[in-house]
């Protein structure tokens, strides 16, 4: 790394450095926003406002049918919580393990009760893994770095 005491002698090794620093940065906000943006669309739009009547099926036919609809809005709530939780990032590492073991717990459900009303079947398990994967990254390796890197 270059150190030079004229803060206007310019230096590479710097410069792509705290370039890289940034683009992570970027990186890192694009995917919780992306994150965070997926819980709140399923929340509000797939379950809150039923426009995939399909989320509901799975509740009624995992909890009774008898209060699936008020059961899905509910769920819908703590999916638009779990959202709001991530933007804040008001602790960050308990959010990210209590949405890989939401996640995880939801899909192992799903996949032995009811594959038949996943949008993708049993495959639905490989797309919730590459989830959980995504947030573990997100949070434990990539916000890691940068914080180790900013203290």
């Amino acid at each position: 790394m270059c150190r030079h005491e004229n803060p206007w002698i310019f230096c590479p090794a710097l410069f792509i450095t705290n370039r890289l620093q940034i683009e992570k940065k970027n990186f890192h906000k694009i995917l919780t926003y992306s994150i965070a943006t997926v819980w709140l669309i399923n929340g509000l739009v797939c379950k809150v406002l039923n426009v995939v009547p399909r989320h509901q099926e799975i509740v009624g036919t995992i909890l009774g049918s008898d209060y699936s609809k008020l059961l899905t809005i509910l769920i819908g709530f703590s999916e638009i919580f779990m959202s709001i939780w991530i933007f804040t990032k008001f602790k960050s590492k308990l959010n990210a393990i209590a949405q890989m073991t939401v996640v995880a717990t939801m899909n192992v459900l799903e996949f032995i009760l009811i594959p038949d009303l996943l949008l993708w079947g049993r495959l639905n398990s490989f797309f919730a893994l590459l989830f959980i994967g995504l947030v573990y990254y997100n949070e434990f390796i990539l916000n890691k770095k940068l914080n180790l890197q900013t203290t």
